[in-house]
């Protein structure tokens, strides 16, 4: 099986573009959810984007959300639960021991 980085950067650009298209049809997959089961959201996605991109934050995010996030936010988020808020916690505890060099994940705006 090959790895990631053995792939090619059109191969891997095509999968980006393609999870990103995913998370702006899947609304409802709130960003709480996300963190709490995989430890990244589409707002670690936008700010990894913006940092490889060498453009803000912000921008990044606008990418990843096919709009403003405050328009998303107010279009789309949900408030979270107790417990989601929960998972995500003990999901983001576990970044924070990733050795992989990899900046740990931050909490859902």
């Amino acid at each position: 099986m090959p790895a990631n980085d053995c792939m090619t950067d059109a191969a891997q650009a095509a999968a980006f573009r393609r999870l990103v298209r995913h998370l702006q049809h899947r609304t409802d997959a709130q960003n709480v959810d996300l963190m709490g089961l995989a430890g990244f959201c589409r707002n670690c996605l936008g700010d990894w984007l913006g940092e490889a991109a060498g453009v803000s934050k912000e921008e990044g995010c606008e990418a990843v959300y096919g709009m403003p996030y405050a328009q998303w936010k107010a279009e789309h988020q949900q408030p979270a639960s107790p417990e989601q808020i929960a998972r995500m916690e003990a999901s983001v505890a576990k970044n924070r021991t990733d050795t992989a060099g990899d900046a740990a994940a931050t909490a859902p705006r």
